[in-house]
């Protein structure tokens, strides 16, 4: 991947984030390119979550723009509607969280077909697909199983391929091995790479840990809101 020529899937320009007494976010410039994993470190409370939500439009920025760039063209998030804003996210966007977010009431192929299910596709259509996911994830003949029968990293394994089902060109990815120990978390990274980054996708995960920031092909710190270009580190950079 050539950032230089290539058109990005995402960016933010000066994007800011100011709540009552706090500026979680003061003008940060970033962009996301067709197959790249970008990590995003920084100390606790320095803005990683929020900018990932900024990206994802999962909030709207005081100040600055974020843009998606879809086959059909650009679109700044921040000016949609909510309405807007939910089925973008639906159709370009997927997410995994630290604990998942699985519905433990669902089996495991109900859990990765409802994201078809919400955008209207029919039950047999949805989990055909959901099952085509989870078997490229290694979880073929664990479709019937209830989120609380899997280990911690199959668990992972299942958001990851609801995350997926829908085509999203970009996954964001919160603490995603937070919970789960080293083996696990280098499994489950393993797989949300492979998964995340073919077909010209892209994955955006925030981490403390520097063993997942160094499997990625970028990794961006933020400092006080602010990118820290002092800090900026390259793959060889991070496992030094």
């Amino acid at each position: 991947m050539n950032s230089s020529v290539s058109t990005p899937l995402l960016s933010a320009s000066r994007v800011s984030m100011t709540y009552p007494g706090t500026r979680a976010l003061d003008g940060v410039d970033l962009a996301i390119y067709p197959g790249e994993s970008v990590a995003i470190m920084g100390p606790s409370g320095s803005g990683k979550t929020t900018l990932l939500h900024a990206l994802a439009g999962i909030i709207t920025p005081t100040s600055g723009e974020v843009v998606v760039y879809t086959p059909n063209g650009a679109i700044a998030v921040n000016a949609l509607a909510e309405s807007e804003r939910s089925r973008l996210r639906r159709e370009e966007f997927g997410f995994v969280f630290q604990q998942g977010l699985l519905i433990p009431e669902l089996t495991v192929v109900e859990n990765v077909a409802l994201p078809l299910l919400l955008a209207g596709r029919t039950r047999a259509t949805a989990e055909a697909h959901a099952v085509e996911w989870l078997a490229r994830l290694g979880l073929g003949g664990l479709e019937r199983r209830r989120i609380g029968e899997l280990s911690g990293g199959q668990a992972q394994r299942v958001a990851i391929a609801r995350a997926q089902v829908t085509g999203a060109r970009v996954i964001f990815a919160d603490e995603p091995t937070g919970a789960l120990d080293s083996v696990t978390s280098g499994e489950t990274m393993t797989a949300l790479l492979g998964a995340a980054t073919e077909d010209g996708r892209a994955l955006v995960v925030v981490t403390h840990d520097d063993h997942v920031a160094a499997r990625c092909s970028r990794v961006v710190r933020l400092r006080d809101g602010r990118l820290d270009v002092r800090a900026a580190a390259t793959v060889s950079e991070v496992t030094a």
